[in-house]
C-alpha cells in the first residue's frame, strides 16, 4: 500500500505565498510521476501541476502558470507546489496525486493524498 501525506495548506492573503508539500511514502519501487489538483465545492477537481520524477517535465494549468512552481526530491519522495501571487479563487482543497510502480513489473498505480485545505482571504 502507498501512502501521499500533504502538508502546509492554510490561510493566506492575496498576494501572498505558501508552499505545499506532498510526501509519498510505503511499498514503492519507482513513481513516475507526482500532481496536485484542486477542487472547490460542486466543481470537478482540475490538474494545477504535475512532474514527472525522471526527467522532470512539468506541467501547469494556465490559470497559474507563472506563479506556481512544482517541484520534486527524488530521495525523499516528496513533490512540492509553491504558491506565489495567491488570489481568492485560489481557494480550494489541494490534492497530491502520483502513479506509482510497486514492484519491478510495469504495473502502475494511481494514489491520492486525503487533501490539504488553501484558503486565499483577507
Amino acid at each position: 500500500q502507498v501512502q501521499l501525506v500533504e502538508s502546509g495548506g492554510g490561510l493566506v492573503q492575496p498576494g501572498g505565498s505558501r508552499g505545499l508539500s506532498c510526501a509519498a511514502s510505503g511499498t514503492i519501487f519507482t513513481i513516475d510521476s507526482m500532481a496536485w489538483y484542486r477542487q472547490i465545492p460542486g466543481k470537478q477537481r482540475e490538474l494545477v501541476a504535475s512532474i514527472t520524477f525522471i526527467s522532470s517535465t512539468v506541467t501547469y494549468a494556465d490559470s497559474v502558470k507563472g506563479r506556481f512552481t512544482i517541484s520534486r526530491d527524488n530521495a525523499k519522495k516528496t513533490v512540492y507546489l509553491q504558491m506565489n501571487s495567491v488570489k481568492p479563487e485560489d481557494t480550494a482543497v489541494y490534492y497530491c496525486y502520483a502513479i506509482v510502480g510497486t514492484d519491478r513489473t510495469t504495473s502502475r498505480y494511481q494514489y491520492w493524498g486525503q487533501g490539504t485545505q488553501v484558503t486565499v482571504s483577507s
